[in-house]
């Protein structure tokens, strides 16, 4: 008898079997796939116009007519730990490309891999020395005397930083994006739970590696909710892998997930001492090489975006100083979802980013 005629075998037939076990079969091969291999990210055109150290300065090859363009520069700026990829995730859903169909001039700004030679480098550095020649770059190359900054994660605390030292310099709309800048509450989640205790000692791991790995850190986020982490993402994508949309979205994240590069030790201790434990930002102490950071300096129109169920950059950790910004045109906006879904999630096309370039086009002139 062959193996497609039909004799029960618990209830099924032979055909039914096989159909089965080949289906499944392709499903695990599948999942393997997904989890093993990398997918095309960040493939929207871009031309590199400047550098400094491992730092990059991207301009993206404009999409929309000329007279259709936006005067005033959009600088986008990642954290220092992550590749900025996921801004530009795949064809289709991808931020960058959605800004640049709206006619925008748009930047972005990678910082790079550091190397055992940048195990020193500190806020000060990135703040007083990366960005100020970044922003004349991108003044330079667009030929507007203004720009606009979009930071998300440390690039928005990075971002609040520079434009409360430097509020003279051009800048004139600034979107933080789940933005780290008040540690008030230690209790509410993220971080500050463990970095609090008087026994975390970010010196002693800093002069143990120098740059901290990019997996400790990475492996640190997903404590924070180890049963979806670890459990919950590959039972999701088990239960929809034969939805093609899905897969793709999946791997496509998952790719970027995976690119883990360490962080500069010097920016990891006074993140953890001066940020964390002694909330420096909001009590007004904190400087940077020998300029006190006041946040009533910070003038630019402020847009802060806030995901509701960040549990990285819990809602507190950036609602909190609004009311110590000297901006006159501030909004908070609430938007569901987590620490990087607000922006590369599947919603993050129908709500954050209309909102973002809806906020930006009013105050285009």
């Amino acid at each position: 008898m062959s193996a497609t005629e039909s004799k029960p075998v618990m209830g099924l037939d032979y055909a039914q079997v096989y159909d089965q076990l080949a289906k499944v079969s392709e499903r695990f091969k599948t999942f393997n796939r997904l989890v093993t291999t990398d997918a095309k990210i960040a493939q929207t055109p871009k031309t590199l116009i400047w550098t400094l150290n491992k730092a990059k300065l991207y301009r993206y090859v404009p999409i929309a007519p000329p007279d259709q363009r936006k005067r005033i520069p959009l600088l986008l700026v990642f954290a220092i730990m992550n590749r900025p990829h996921v801004l530009d995730l795949r064809p289709g859903h991808s931020f960058a490309e959605y800004m640049l169909a709206r006619g925008y001039d748009l930047y972005l700004l990678d910082w790079g891999e550091p190397g055992p030679e940048d195990k020193d480098l500190r806020f000060d550095n990135y703040v007083l020395d990366y960005l100020p020649r970044v922003v004349r770059k991108v003044k330079s190359v667009s030929g507007c005397s203004e720009f606009n900054m979009l930071g998300w994660c440390l690039g928005a605390l990075i971002s609040t930083l520079y434009a409360a030292l430097r509020p003279n310099d051009g800048l004139k709309d600034l979107i933080l994006l789940t933005a780290p800048l008040d540690f008030t509450d230690k209790k509410t989640g993220g971080f500050s739970r463990w970095t609090s205790s008087a026994d975390f000692d970010p010196d002693r791991i800093a002069d143990t590696f120098g740059n901290i790995p990019g997996e400790m850190i990475d492996y640190g986020a997903k404590m924070l909710k180890p049963v979806e982490n670890f459990i919950g993402t590959y039972l999701n994508l088990w239960d929809k892998i034969d939805d093609p949309k899905v897969v793709e979205a999946w791997h496509a994240m998952n790719t970027w997930v995976r690119d883990i590069i360490p962080m500069a030790g010097g920016a990891y201790r006074q993140l953890i001492t001066e940020f964390y434990k002694e909330n420096r930002l909001k009590a007004g102490t904190l400087v940077l090489r020998g300029e006190r950071v006041e946040l009533k300096s910070l003038t630019a129109n402020v847009l802060n975006v806030i995901a509701e169920g960040d549990h990285i950059t819990p809602p507190c950790q950036s609602e909190g100083i609004m009311d110590l910004l000297g901006s006159r045109d501030k909004e908070v906006f609430r938007v569901r979802g987590g620490h990087i879904g607000i922006m590369a999630g599947s919603g993050a096309e129908k709500a954050t980013w209309p909102h973002i370039e809806n906020w930006l086009s009013k105050r285009a002139n």
